[in-house]
């Protein structure tokens, strides 16, 4: 293959990139780093056409005394047996107002890509490389421009030393006025509901068994009941003396009859 990208920066920029494998590995557009291995390796997932295949390999930049950067890497199939070997060449030309990128080499495929348009496979692959050189071409992240996206936290409120004196927050003057607070209603008691509850289970189980006309005469029962009407203390009062005059005027009768009797 032969293609060439352009990018409006300086070719020390891209030498500084290509040099750091951190960067080059940031540069792989999609690249999945996995945890312990070589910078510059992992899972990339590459779309041709309406097909997705991912592939996970290893990629090395490596210098050459003419200036140029040899591009070496391999990768297999995640979920089959096809594997891409590639060989490619960067070379770095200043130009007016910025660098031309001319890649060179060739690629080796086999698996579900061989199956693939020609003209799909070489779109994807111009594609890439537009992307991971646009990429390369970006200015470094500084830990300045790290620190700037980091949210900014809230600064601690100072803790008072221990000779700091705090001083007690005066206390409220009690006003002139008072309000009688309302007094909630008194809750029922554990013992009310559990009687009403008895009283209840009480008339289901006189209901049971009984016709509707019998449960619609009969007198109601529990707190339902007719209470009787209370006894005055005027009545009380006139029966407590009336059984003692009674008696004193029955033993008068009694005693004026043998006095009459004694006179015939």
């Amino acid at each position: 293959m032969e293609h060439e990208v352009f990018v409006p920066v300086q070719a020390e920029r891209l030498r500084e990139a290509l040099a750091d494998p951190v960067r080059v590995a940031r540069a792989v557009p999609g690249l999945q780093q996995d945890a312990g291995t070589p910078p510059v390796s992992g899972r990339l997932k590459v779309r041709v056409g309406g097909h997705t295949i991912t592939y996970r390999g290893t990629v090395r930049v490596t210098a050459r005394d003419d200036g140029s950067y040899a591009v070496e890497g391999d990768a297999a199939e995640a979920r089959g047996p096809g594997t891409v070997k590639l060989a490619l060449a960067l070379t770095l030309t200043p130009s007016d107002g910025g660098t031309t990128v001319t890649i060179t080499g060739t690629t080796t495929a086999d698996g579900r890509v061989a199956d693939l348009p020609p003209d799909a496979v070489s779109a994807t692959t111009d594609r890439l490389l537009n992307r991971f050189v646009e990429n390369l071409a970006e200015a470094p992240e500084t830990p300045q421009s790290a620190a700037e996206r980091e949210p900014e936290r809230e600064p601690e409120p100072e803790k008072p030393g221990p000779e700091a004196e705090v001083e007690p927050a005066p206390e409220a003057e009690p006003s002139a006025l008072f309000e009688e607070e309302e007094q909630a209603p008194p809750a029922p008691s554990r013992v009310n509901r559990e009687d009403a509850v008895a009283e209840a289970a009480h008339a289901r189980r006189t209901m049971i068994g009984r016709s509707a006309e019998e449960v619609d005469h009969a007198p109601p029962r529990g707190r339902y009941a007719p209470v009787p009407a209370p006894e005055t203390a005027d009545a009380r009062a006139t029966l407590r003396w009336a059984a003692p005059a009674a008696a004193v005027a029955l033993a008068s009768a009694i005693a004026v009859t043998r006095a009459l009797r004694k006179r015939r």
